[in-house]
């Protein structure tokens, strides 16, 4: 049985995570702080080890720099909330095997925890760096008139050092388009770190955004540095910032004015220059109406607002960004499908998307998953997306689970000849489910089997 190490300060993600991985049959040890997990380590000889970035005593670079003094080859995952290429990069380039962004998701930590286990032990892992995923923090470029704008107002906002709001329903890539900006600012060298407020409780919003002492509340074991300090000289990227308290607001908008920080239980205030970057799914205007947004910090960060369109408005990205997530899929999962089919295109197109593109990701990662061979087929989609029909429809009847999603077509307009070709499209599509190709002719099943007795059509 795999032994892995898990060094992490929280307890109680502690507990969920060793509990989620013995379950998948690994031996867990647990510690708190780098210099416990050291000491772990020195006493006893483990396959794994997974490790927050930020502990009280030290960060994840140090940690792993006397994690290989120890053991050269031990695989080091280093998890984090705070999600810095140039950190992953670096961490990498030191004989990291991976880096993972909090909140986790359970089967990619997974699937990366076995991809480590494999290739751990085979040799010195300082001189196998993790490859990066394709894509990992690629910006596609839609093709519809709305991605054109969104491009364009990238490439004007991104030289600037204005603060900018970004506006758009959950997982229509709020974080990527903040990140590309940072990518194309004249901050790009700097670091780039990502907070979730809604994340953040009224308690330790302020420590996690500002920093704290040793000492200043029960449970302060150490002096944390602040995401402010954190990514000073770059991009602080606040998302879904209307959930921030009241109090949070008012610190929040002393930082932003006067450039400076003050870490809970300090007399002392910090300098640092950051460009803020929020994101909201909510009607900020309204929130601000109803009393739950300050106006003079909304004002303050909405030096330029961007408006993400939700997928279902850009059906002409929609095949452009699943064959980008195929390609990523593919590398995650260590498979080689190569293509949709037809059937697929027509269904991922026609289906409205309420999750956008995070569940357009997820959907092609499981379609991935699923595929027998190398073409996504009809089976491989949840049955929601394989069997949708859009309204508006010439069916009569209401939708049920044996739809699929195909194009309507009125037979009574065809002539004989395409008639006939019709019906036996249709068929072949919904592999000779009578009752799919009726009602997707328009018709009902009597018509349809009249019609194949007809012109000789074999079932």
């Amino acid at each position: 049985m795999p032994k892995i190490l898990l060094i992490d300060d929280d307890p109680t993600f502690c507990l969920m995570l060793s509990t989620f991985l013995k379950r998948q049959q690994y031996e867990v040890k647990t510690a708190y702080t780098a210099s416990e997990g050291l000491s772990q380590l020195k006493a006893d000889t483990f396959d794994l080890i997974l490790t927050d970035f930020r502990l009280p005593d030290k960060n994840g670079l140090e940690l792993l720099e006397q994690i290989r003094v120890l053991d050269t080859n031990v695989p080091v995952i280093l998890m984090t909330h705070y999600a810095d290429i140039r950190t992953a990069v670096k961490a990498i380039k030191m004989g990291a095997f991976e880096y993972l962004a909090k909140p986790i998701n359970p089967d990619e930590t997974l699937l990366t925890i076995r991809k480590a286990l494999t290739h751990g032990r085979e040799g010195n892992v300082a001189t196998k760096p993790a490859i990066p995923v394709p894509g990992g923090f690629t910006f596609v470029k839609g093709a519809s008139p709305q991605s054109t704008q969104l491009e364009e107002y990238i490439a004007l906002i991104a030289p600037t050092s204005m603060s900018v709001i970004i506006e758009g329903e959950s997982g229509t890539g709020k974080e990527y388009v903040a990140r590309k900006i940072h990518q194309r600012s004249k901050r790009h060298d700097k670091p780039f770190v990502a907070i979730d407020c809604g994340a953040l409780s009224k308690e330790l919003a302020g420590s996690e955004l500002f920093g704290h002492v040793k000492g200043s509340f029960t449970g302060a074991m150490g002096d944390k540095e602040g995401q402010f300090e954190a990514a000073n000289g770059g991009t602080l990227f606040l998302d879904e910032i209307g959930n921030l308290s009241y109090e949070i607001q008012v610190k929040l908008l002393r930082a932003i004015q006067e450039r400076k920080v003050r870490k809970i239980g300090s007399n002392t205030d910090l300098d640092v220059d950051v460009r803020i970057i929020a994101a909201t799914n909510e009607d900020l205007v309204q929130a601000v109406s109803r009393g739950e947004f300050r106006e003079d910090l909304y004002h303050r960060l909405n030096e330029f607002k961007i408006n993400i369109s939700p997928l279902r408005d850009r059906t002409a990205d929609i095949m452009q960004f699943a064959q980008h997530f195929l390609q990523v899929a593919n590398h995650e999962l260590e498979r080689s499908v190569s293509s949709f089919d037809t059937a697929v295109m027509m269904a991922l197109e026609r289906y409205s998307w309420p999750g956008n593109l995070r569940e357009l990701k997820n959907v092609v990662k499981r379609a991935v998953l699923l595929a027998k061979g190398t073409e996504i087929t009809l089976d491989d989609l949840p049955p929601e997306i394989a069997y949708h029909i859009p309204e508006p429809t010439s069916i009569v009847a209401q939708p049920d689970a044996t739809q699929v999603a195909l194009p309507v077509t009125d037979l009574r307009t065809a002539t004989e000849r395409s008639e006939k070709e019709l019906i036996i499209e249709m068929l072949e599509r919904v592999k000779y489910n009578k009752s799919k190709a009726a009602r997707l002719l328009n018709i009902d099943r009597k018509t349809l089997y009249n019609k194949m007795r007809q012109y000789n059509i074999e079932a």
